[in-house]
């Protein structure tokens, strides 16, 4: 097959610019071929190369007594005792989600789930964090329907519990919407299995499903901003098949019991290519491929088309070769293909033989740990003015509209397609709070939440960095569990606009910061750039995932407010409005600076909330809406009215942090307080539980009506 002869044009489409071509041209002392230029193309590009952000992200907390495994792996593992560990990492499909909803999506669910079951570990729970622009954009109901069916039909498939997420909407997302994916799994700590090739001369093995043309240049595709021609860019996203994921699940795990896997590493973006070059260099080995050994099922591929395929459910392993014919015989079993394709070499080298020719022949850590790396120009975030002016709003119209809100209201339209309960080990599900996971046949148990509020970080990147860490710890603490560790989907615009990379920068620092504070190690993650269209760049969303442990199902925080409870508040209140939920629901504005994130209050309030769980009936962090917000929704989960002894605006709307409203009897009540005085953390009673309605200051209405709209509106706009 002739190849195409490379133009100035063919180089920017591929992504380089004129000095990374010059670079290429240099390592290689000779123009590159079209298959070289691809395969550099693909390990050069952000998606790969974290080019923009590496110098950043190694600034993370990212080490700890519990952890395991930090990032540069497929997925961060964290001890959970008794010999068992958590694996898991978050990771975006935004670019393929906006081209292709469902399939951008539903592949963005299959590439998290290999993430964690290539290291040895069975999944046990999966989330999602969605962003999407306005509710009447003319794309968003598509967008919207599309990705939920695409997370459903293929988590629900492939039989693991989706327990948690979240889903907001906003104007900045109408050229470019989120998708965010977790997955966490279970292994033993002594059965862990990493990527780093290890001997020279072993055989190099495919596994899965064929290869097709499906995603071809993806990655690329990912590195980019769109435009006006994004429909072209639809043959990039991949398409996947959740049996066959379901089946490579069961084939790896059983194939690892046999001690025949040396390393293995998925093939997700730019799939045998980058797959094949992580395992090289990580092991500081070349790697010579033979592709007509390749599964294919299309045919007279070129050599470029296997290299850069993103077909999905693939894997790639290196093989002790005396256990080959075991190894086959379990990928026969489950009609899986199983094809030696290559072998580790000394040399470094990343040799592709194509047609009894060699196609590519690349010094392969030229590829992956020296790709070029960018001290981008940054400018910080100017500060935020402050509030010019505390609006007040009567308490029920306040309430109401944030309820009434796409953003505030339940989500059980979307998450009541996903399937929670499947292994049956789901003791908390989606709804409420941090999703809760027992660990299976023990009384331990997982919790897992996602976090990030946008127009914090927008208005001030440290702030709203540290917030996101501080939510999700909240989160965890408000379910009893102690938290372990984090990870983060860092989703951001075009990093060569210095503002846009002051805001990564920002958020970064913020980040940083609370993970230390609150030992919570970012242990995984992913970053997405170039979020953008047309020159209009989302709002900076980092958003952060975090697993907590609780050591017994009898220490979970679970329970209702019942009639006679008392409200108690846990924090510091000082009303702080700017960028509230109020503010931007209610009067249409983005004004004002973040909430300040006090993380010694943080961490001190939130062992308060698990040393002292035997006395709390109910509990919920308080987050967006603030502290009316906070008591509807512990008012909704237990069917009965609350009053609240507040009327102040800011007071009952304000977004203070390292905050929790208690639902407890009255006696618990006075030994909380006890122990809070003594802890020296700030409580207060601000209300009862009881009746009917919903009453704060002398405003009130009937509970059902609220109800109702909060559990209609969702599907109003979208069912």
């Amino acid at each position: 097959m002739t190849e195409p002869t490379i133009t100035p044009e063919i180089i920017a489409a591929h992504g380089f610019t004129d000095d990374e071509w010059a670079e290429v041209n240099a390592i290689l002392g000779r123009a590159p071929n079209f298959t070289e230029m691809g395969i550099f193309s693909a390990m050069w590009n952000e998606h790969c190369s974290y080019k923009s952000s590496k110098k950043w992200l190694r600034t993370l907390p990212t080490e700890g007594p519990q952890v395991i495994c930090g990032p540069g792996e497929n997925a961060g593992i964290v001890d959970i005792g008794d010999g068992q560990c958590v694996v898991f990492k978050m990771e975006s499909h935004n670019h393929p989600s906006y081209i292709e909803p469902y399939q951008g999506a539903a592949t963005g669910v299959g590439g998290i789930l290999r993430d964690v079951f290539t290291m040895g570990a069975r999944p046990i729970a999966a989330m999602n964090a969605l962003s999407f622009g306005q509710v009447d954009h003319p794309k968003t109901r598509q967008l919207v329907n599309g990705v939920v069916e695409g997370i459903g039909g293929y988590g629900n498939c492939f039989g693991v519990p989706t327990i948690g997420g979240e889903i907001r909407f906003h104007p900045a997302y109408n050229g470019n919407c989120l998708v965010n994916a977790f997955a966490a799994g279970l292994a033993d700590t002594d059965k862990i299995f990493y990527s780093a090739a290890s001997g020279v001369g072993m055989p190099v093995v495919y596994l899965g499903a064929k290869t097709g043309r499906d995603g071809v240049g993806g990655a690329t595709m990912a590195s980019a901003e769109f435009d006006d021609t994004i429909e072209e860019k639809r043959p990039t996203v991949q398409v996947g098949d959740p049996f066959t994921e379901k089946r490579l699940l069961e084939a790896c795990l059983e194939l690892m019991e046999t001690g025949a896997v040396i390393s293995i590493q998925d093939m997700g973006a730019a799939g045998l290519t980058c797959s094949a070059v992580e395992m090289g260099d990580k092991g500081g080995l070349g790697i010579k491929l033979t592709l007509d050994a390749v599964p294919q099922r299309e045919e007279n591929m070129s050599a470029y088309e296997m290299m850069l395929s993103e077909s999905q459910e693939r894997m790639l392993m290196v093989l002790n070769p005396d256990l080959e014919d075991q190894a086959r015989a379990i990928f026969e079993k489950w009609d899986l293909d199983f094809a030696i394709v290559g072998e580790t070499i000394a040399e470094d080298r990343f040799l592709i033989i194509h047609g009894n020719e060699t196609v590519a022949d690349l010094p392969l850590s030229k590829l992956a740990s020296t790709a070029p790396e960018y001290d981008r120009p940054w400018v910080e975030t100017p500060a935020a003015e402050p509030l010019a002016d505390v609006p007040q709003i009567d308490p029920i119209d306040g309430l109401r509209a944030l309820v009434a809100s796409p953003n505030y209201c339940s989500r059980a339209w979307a998450y009541q397609q996903y399937d929670s309960q499947v292994m049956a080990d789901t003791i908390r599900a989606p709804g409420l709070g941090a999703g809760v996971v027992r660990v299976h046949g023990t009384n331990k148990a997982l919790a897992f939440t996602s976090d990030v509020t946008p127009r914090y970080v927008k208005a001030n990147p440290v702030e709203g960095g540290k917030q996101a860490v501080a939510e999700a710890f909240r989160n965890l603490c408000a379910v009893g569990a102690k938290p372990l560790a984090t990870t983060d989907n860092m989703n951001f615009g075009n990093p060569q606009k210095p503002e846009i990379m002051g805001q990564f920068v920002g958020a970064i620092k913020g980040i940083g910061e609370a993970c230390l504070a609150l030992d919570t190690p970012i242990v995984s993650g992913n970053v997405s750039l170039y979020n953008e269209t047309d020159g209009t760049g989302i709002l900076p969303t980092p958003t952060i995932g975090a697993v907590g442990l609780l050591d017994s199902v009898d220490d979970l925080i679970a329970g209702t407010a019942r009639d006679g409870h008392v409200l108690l508040l846990v924090g510091e209140t000082t009303g702080h409005l700017g960028q509230s939920a109020l503010l931007y629901e209610v009067f249409n504005r983005e004004d004002g600076d973040a909430p300040h994130v006090d993380l010694e209050a943080e961490r001190r309030n939130g062992d308060f909330i698990r040393d002292n769980r035997e006395w709390i009936g109910a509990c919920t962090d308080l987050s967006d809406g603030g502290l009316a917000l906070a008591a509807f929704e512990l008012a909704n989960a237990a069917g009965t009215g609350i009053t609240l002894d507040v009327a102040d605006t800011a007071t009952l709307f304000g977004e203070d942090q390292a905050r929790y409203l208690i639902s407890t009897s009255f006696d618990k009540a006075e030994a909380l307080m006890i122990a809070a005085g003594r802890a020296g953390v700030s409580i207060v009673t601000v209300g009862k539980v009881g009746g009917e309605a919903i009453r704060i200051g002398g405003s009130e209405a009937p509970l059902a009506e609220l109800s109702d709209i909060w559990s209609s509106t969702f599907a109003t706009h979208f069912g």
